[in-house]
């Protein structure tokens, strides 16, 4: 099989349906995928993706855990990882991030999941795929797309780096606020993740959106480091920062929830 894009097209992955080297993982809410989902393709619950523990319940799951799910849905070395969902790409991003931490470099984001598959007359099924189980291991988690609470205090202000806040305008100046503190980190810039989006076109990532981020100072010179509530919408906003080959690109796990309940955290509000 030639090597696919990061950003893959439903016409692109019609024709290898069923090939033996795709594993294609649905994140959608479970509902959706009973109701239709791409062909072959295996369901995960999103929260198989979280921690789920304080002080970071966005935070990653333990090596253990990751390598029983890893193992679950039948992840080999050698296949490669198509994965979508139903909201325009939030948890499959947050599952091609996870897939970077643990080195797998294989991995494809159907462009507009199951809204674009499924509105433009691709095939879809409704029975539910049950995976070979595998033994999957891993060896080593990648640093270099993690950032946690320690590394963002120390770079937040520095000039080389950038926090790119995926939350709504309200989280981020402070109006609307879900842990003890409200604002944002001092000089993160705010682009709210769904706006990314185009809704015109199944939720497709907008082509014209390096414009928009160039506008707004998150550009590829800089070291990305992107965050929400929990890094659920940063997943998608990781994945259009991979997308765009910015090459120094993290997300912070612990996001707003840490972050904003953490007494030794700066915050700034407008």
């Amino acid at each position: 099989m030639e090597t696919l894009p990061l950003i893959l097209e439903p016409e692109q992955l019609e024709p290898l349906l069923g090939s033996s080297e795709l594993l294609i993982v649905d994140f959608s809410q479970q509902e959706s995928f009973l109701s239709a989902h791409v062909p072959g393709a295996v369901y995960v619950d999103f929260k198989r993706l979280l921690a789920g523990t304080p002080p970071a319940p966005g935070g990653l799951p333990s090596i253990e855990q990751l390598t029983a799910l890893c193992s679950e849905i039948g992840l080999t070395p050698n296949k490669h990882v198509i994965t979508y969902d139903d909201e325009g790409g939030g948890w499959a991003g947050r599952f091609i991030w996870t897939l970077d931490v643990i080195g797998h470099s294989k991995a494809s984001y159907l462009n507009g999941g199951i809204h674009a598959w499924a509105k433009e007359g691709h095939p879809v099924s409704q029975e539910a795929e049950i995976a070979t189980a595998t033994n999957y291991q891993i060896k080593q988690l990648n640093q270099a797309v993690i950032a946690d609470k320690a590394y963002i205090i120390k770079r937040h202000l520095e000039e080389d780096c950038i926090i790119w806040d995926a939350r709504s305008a309200l989280e981020y100046t402070g109006q609307k606020v879900f842990a003890e503190k409200g604002g944002h980190i001092p000089g993160a810039i705010n682009f709210e993740w769904t706006a990314g989006m185009d809704s015109e076109h199944n939720l497709r990532i907008k082509t014209d959106i390096a414009e928009t981020l160039d506008q707004l100072g998150i550009t590829e010179d800089k070291e990305i480091i992107t965050h929400c509530q929990t890094h659920h919408r940063s997943g998608f906003t990781y994945l259009v920062a991979k997308s765009l080959g910015y090459s120094r690109v993290k997300a912070y796990p612990g996001s707003w929830y840490e972050w904003g309940n953490s007494p030794d955290t700066p915050v700034e509000c407008p």
